[in-house]
């Protein structure tokens, strides 16, 4: 069975559904049949490489709440992380053009590595203090990290239309099965879920998708869609 994951490396729900997915994952019976991969989706696809700034006025400004109001959506999205065992900055941190790391992870699935450099490439963004943008020497010590050769890593970022056909094939493709936020999981082509759903709910889908053969449904829990980010932004949690 293949699970197929539309996310981007700036959004941190994907990074807590990845685990939360992982854990769902973990416990279930035919886990070592099952294949994972990785797919494309920017939030900002048309945020130019170099353009970067701080999360916490970014926030303010998309949500059109107060610097201090950010912050505390921010603490309140480290604690949802925490929950996970994850690590993740609550200040300090930045965002920017995500596009070169998507075409370093469609490197990465030829190699077989894709998993490990999307892991750590969350982790550098939402754990670490080392920005991971317009920083083309950090986006290769991520990827040899995660088992890629430097030199080849360092061929994709300086060529723009490396992968550049794959990314947006993968974006276009999301598309068309209705995903407009992330994290998006299609599991076997049978099932959609929607958001950074609770492990259960992961639990539930994969037990469907294993056994049956419908057309694409899309899933949820307790509400229609869980927690996401989608071109207008992000869920802002709430305390």
């Amino acid at each position: 069975m293949r699970v197929e994951i539309w996310s981007d490396i700036a959004c941190p729900w994907c990074y807590v559904g990845k685990a939360r997915f992982e854990k769902a994952l973990a416990a279930f019976p035919h886990r070592d049949d099952v294949e994972v991969v990785h797919r494309s989706f920017e939030l900002d696809p048309s945020r130019a490489k170099g353009d970067s700034g701080l999360v916490i006025p970014m926030l303010a400004k998309k949500y059109g709440m107060s610097e201090d109001q950010a912050q505390e959506a921010e603490r309140n999205l480290g604690v949802n992380a925490a929950s996970e065992g994850l690590d993740y900055l609550t200040e300090g941190r930045d965002h920017g053009s995500t596009f070169d790391m998507h075409r370093l992870l469609h490197l990465a699935k030829e190699q077989g590595r894709q998993d490990e450099l999307v892991g750590l490439l969350y982790r550098a963004n939402f754990a670490e203090e080392r920005s991971v943008f317009d920083d083309d020497e950090r986006l290769v010590e991520i990827a040899v990290a995660a088992g890629l050769d430097a030199a080849e890593a360092r061929a994709v970022l300086a060529d723009p239309e490396r992968y550049a056909d794959d990314v947006r094939a993968d974006e276009r493709e999301a598309a068309e099965l209705g995903a407009n936020g992330v994290p998006f999981f299609v599991l076997d082509r049978k099932y959609g879920v929607s958001g950074a759903q609770p492990a259960d709910v992961f639990a539930q889908a994969l037990e469907q998708a294993w056994g049956s053969r419908s057309p694409l449904t899309t899933l949820a829990g307790g509400e229609a869609d869980g927690d996401a980010c989608g071109p207008d932004g992000c869920a802002v949690p709430q305390a």
